[in-house]
């Protein structure tokens, strides 16, 4: 480190660090698209700084510590590989900041856009008065739902017994503990016969295949949280198997299957998925009414 050119700005260790990440080839796909946006939040991060005040902070010069603390974080995320997310311990999420370690996995679900909609159109928001998250892991997605629908309760549920712990912390840092929920269930198995007016699943789906085939920083993550089964679908079917019992009669479903989209598909040539479009990009998320999953009870 002693020999690298002065690196005195904001500005100066962000473009230092993209270009490190650049040379070394990181991973980008937990929260950042590329390297410039990777480099400044462990800039902002490893200097104490907050994200509202740029672009205003970009020629302040850093104090020696400063530099010093940024440097080690950009050279663990290249020596170690893992997510941003994993050193820094936060990660935002439909516009709310989330406690994150390596015990669940980063959130960047496009369900955000959804939440941040209320849910509309698919469903009136003022209807929603109960939501069920199906592996909630940091509790993104059911404290961002809490947080945007204050009429509604809220069970995050997971089968991980450390992804819950991490859930708790952010319900406690939300102040929701008295409309959100943690349970440990897997899948349906922990609710009982409770029934929801919405329904979102963020489930393991990734594959076999794709699993081998990952980043390293992808393999950081918890295992729990990706696999799911030999074609990614072991999860997603129990989901679509009993997801009718728990529903309202005028409930929808929202679940996320990722690249495992088509093999879906595949699967279930007769159900009539709704494939959501995303303003901000991502996409493998389908909408089912619970009307559509009773008719189609018992088939596939």
């Amino acid at each position: 480190m002693s020999s690298l050119p002065p690196l005195r700005t904001v500005e100066d260790l962000i473009r230092h660090g993209a270009s490190l990440f650049s040379a070394a080839k990181v991973w980008f796909g937990h929260g950042t698209d590329n390297a410039v946006d990777e480099a400044a939040e462990l800039v902002f991060f490893g200097a104490g700084l907050r994200h509202e005040d740029a672009p205003q902070v970009y020629t302040r010069e850093l104090g020696p510590r400063q530099r010093e603390e940024v440097l080690q974080l950009f050279e663990r995320r290249i020596r170690e590989r893992v997510p941003v997310a994993y050193l820094t311990h936060r990660m935002w999420f439909a516009g709310h900041e989330f406690y994150v370690d390596e015990r669940v996995l980063v959130p960047r679900s496009p369900i955000a856009e959804l939440i941040e909609a209320g849910f509309e159109p698919w469903i009136d928001t003022d209807n929603i008065r109960s939501v069920l998250d199906i592996g909630t892991g940091s509790g993104c997605i059911a404290i961002a739902a809490a947080l945007a629908l204050p009429q509604a309760s809220v069970d995050a549920a997971d089968i991980s017994d450390d992804a819950l712990a991490v859930t708790r912390i952010n319900i406690n840092k939300h102040q929701v503990a008295d409309r959100v929920r943690a349970v440990r269930s897997d899948v349906f198995d922990g609710i009982g016969d409770r029934r929801y007016d919405v329904i979102v699943a963020n489930p393991p789906y990734v594959g076999s295949d794709e699993l081998a085939g990952l980043p390293e920083e992808y393999q950081r993550e918890p295992r729990l949280g990706l696999y799911g089964g030999d074609d990614g679908l072991d999860i997603v079917r129990r989901i679509l198997a009993q997801a009718c019992d728990h529903l309202e009669p005028h409930g929808i479903l929202i679940t996320e299957v990722g690249n495992s989209e088509d093999a879906l598909v595949d699967a279930f040539p007769r159900v009539p998925f709704t494939w959501l479009e995303f303003e901000h990009g991502g996409g493998g998320v389908f909408l089912l009414t619970a009307a559509q999953l009773k008719s189609l009870a018992g088939g596939g």
